[in-house]
């Protein structure tokens, strides 16, 4: 592609262009797998994105997290509630509406999950893709600033880096974690991550590191690779059995760009079967029902939808001891100068500096809940402040849900949302789970080391104690996690999307590589697995060529 310009470019052509791959989403798989493939200069690869650049300087600071958790940078998806969830008022969720994807929007929590999780994806059909298998792509993205052993790599794209600043109610509350009984563990990646401790986060030398700072910013020079933001791919266009090809819209404009090779799908676990059934793959009935043409019968396109639910614990503070009190300008002003000056201080922190991994259900192998110490209130959406302005907040998970849900097509027209029905705790398992889960964390913030820091609880009231009335508040007030995957999984069986090779069933030239294609979710944070399915598919990509 040698006309092609350098760097990031807006389109404002309605010609057709071919390219040997085009990636489909610019967000944390998307952006590895266009850099990796630009790494062979006899290829022209082509990355679309729906949202704009990376431009907002929110996004590289991490302490503006509470900035992009609510702002202008995500979409907002409505899901529908079942009856085991009681009555939510508008539940959405969220996903990134920008280059980095979620890399960029997040709160840059660096989890890989355990290795029973890989494990479990073998079993199930993802041949070569157990914990041995994926290791060393984990490695090779990862750029650490303390480890460097048989579980951690240096000098990858992904600075992976301790958090510069610790707020002392983070220190008090892992103490306070130590208390209730939970051991130190200083390294959640290891293999083990029962225990109490301080996270690593995707940062480096104090600014975020999304994937599309770490593998499209390197990249940018090379002139055969074309990043398009603002474009949005409304379906994928086959012929006589292969992806030939995209038809997307910029602006007013439609446009369609040719494929030599291949179309990669990685647009996340709501947008990419949505793109699949739009593009008439996917379940032969659903399709017929909204007059799609029907290129490949796939039932499992759109199914086993599952993501991690959350409540939040929120308490009120007897004095200015969160980072709430930065709300105030003069203190922000000072942050903001001790950051540009230093790297340091509060900016430098993700706002979430210490968590936990724990057991609800003390019959599993490994821990079933995650806790995030959130040093504020109010920072994420859909969680509100406290009375007086200084709070702070528990989040906590269950963090392998066997509940089951589906995204399915609302009509043919690509501007209209799908339906998502993640059916939290339509598997009343995770509930339990999650109740339990609620009573450890209210025991651990009853512990000396942090109650003297508290006035009062705040959600849920002080009344709530028995474990009935702590069952019926979670039941009713857990909130989407915004961790979606599975709904175009990979295995070998006829529920399958994808084969272990990431190829579609029944369609050629078409992978998917995103959280989409994951058999089950994986314990934490998926943000580094994504990135690691991102440097997964490039290499079976290239050994394929």
């Amino acid at each position: 592609m040698g006309s092609a310009r350098l760097g990031i470019l807006a389109s404002q052509s309605a010609d057709v262009r071919t390219f040997d791959y085009i990636v489909v989403g610019g967000g944390s798989t998307g952006c590895v797998v266009a850099s990796r493939l630009s790494g062979d200069p006899d290829l022209d690869i082509l990355l679309l994105e729906e949202g704009p650049r990376d431009r907002s300087p929110y996004i590289h600071i991490p302490g503006a997290y509470y900035k992009t958790a609510q702002g202008s940078l995500l979409k907002r998806i409505a899901w529908e509630p079942t009856s085991e969830q009681g009555q939510p008022q508008n539940p959405t969720m969220v996903q990134a509406r920008v280059l980095g994807g979620g890399s960029s929007v997040n709160a840059m929590i660096y989890i890989r999950g355990v290795p029973g999780d890989y494990e479990r994806w073998a079993a199930m059909g993802a041949t070569g893709w157990g914990y041995a298998d994926v290791l060393p792509y984990f490695k090779r993205a990862e750029d650490n600033n303390r480890f460097c052993n048989h579980v951690h790599g240096v000098g990858g794209p992904l600075g992976v880096s301790d958090i510069d600043h610790i707020h002392p109610l983070t220190r008090a509350w892992l103490q306070a974690c130590q208390q209730a009984g939970l051991p130190y563990n200083s390294d959640f990646n290891s293999g083990d991550p029962a225990g109490c401790g301080f996270y690593q986060i995707t940062a480096r030398n104090g600014r975020r590191s999304s994937a599309a700072t770490a593998y499209i910013e390197p990249a940018r020079r090379r002139r055969n690779l074309r990043v398009l933001t603002e474009t949005a791919v409304t379906r994928v266009i086959i012929e006589r059995g292969r992806a030939v090809g995209v038809e997307c819209i910029q602006g007013a404009t439609r446009c369609v760009y040719q494929a030599r090779r291949e179309v990669i799908l990685s647009s996340g676990a709501i947008a990419t079967p949505k793109l699949l059934m739009l593009s008439g793959i996917g379940p032969a009935a659903q399709l017929s029902r909204h007059g799609i043409g029907i290129h490949a019968d796939l039932p499992g396109v759109g199914q086993n939808l599952q993501d991690h639910i959350e409540i939040s614990l929120i308490y009120q503070l007897n004095g200015p001891h969160s980072y709430d009190k930065y709300k105030k300008l003069h203190w922000k002003a000072l942050a903001g100068l001790n950051y540009a000056l230093f790297r340091h201080g509060p900016a430098a922190s993700n706002l979430i500096e210490g968590g936990a991994f724990w057991w609800g259900d003390k019959s599993q192998a490994t821990p079933d809940i995650q806790y995030f110490m959130v040093v504020g209130a109010g920072i994420e959406e859909g969680v509100e402040a406290v009375p007086g302005g200084n709070g702070c907040t528990v989040n906590l998970g269950q963090i392998r849900p066997r509940s089951r849900g589906e995204v399915t097509l609302a009509s043919a027209d690509f501007a209209d949302n799908l339906r998502v029905a993640p059916r939290y705790f339509s598997d009343p398992y995770d509930l339990d789970a999650l109740t339990d889960g609620t009573m450890a964390a209210l025991d651990i913030m009853s512990q000396p080391a942090i109650a003297k820091y508290l006035a009062a609880r705040h959600t849920p009231s002080r009344q709530l104690t028995a474990r009935a009335d702590i069952r019926a508040f979670c039941q009713q007030e857990a909130h989407a996690a915004l961790h979606p995957a599975g709904t175009c999984r990979m295995g070998g069986d006829e529920m399958a999307v994808v084969d272990p090779q990431l190829r579609v069933r029944g369609i050629e030239g078409l992978r998917v590589a995103d959280a989409s294609i994951m058999p089950t979710l994986i314990s934490g944070n998926p943000n580094a697995v994504c990135i690691m399915i991102g440097e997964r598919a490039a290499d079976i990509l290239r050994d394929q060529q």
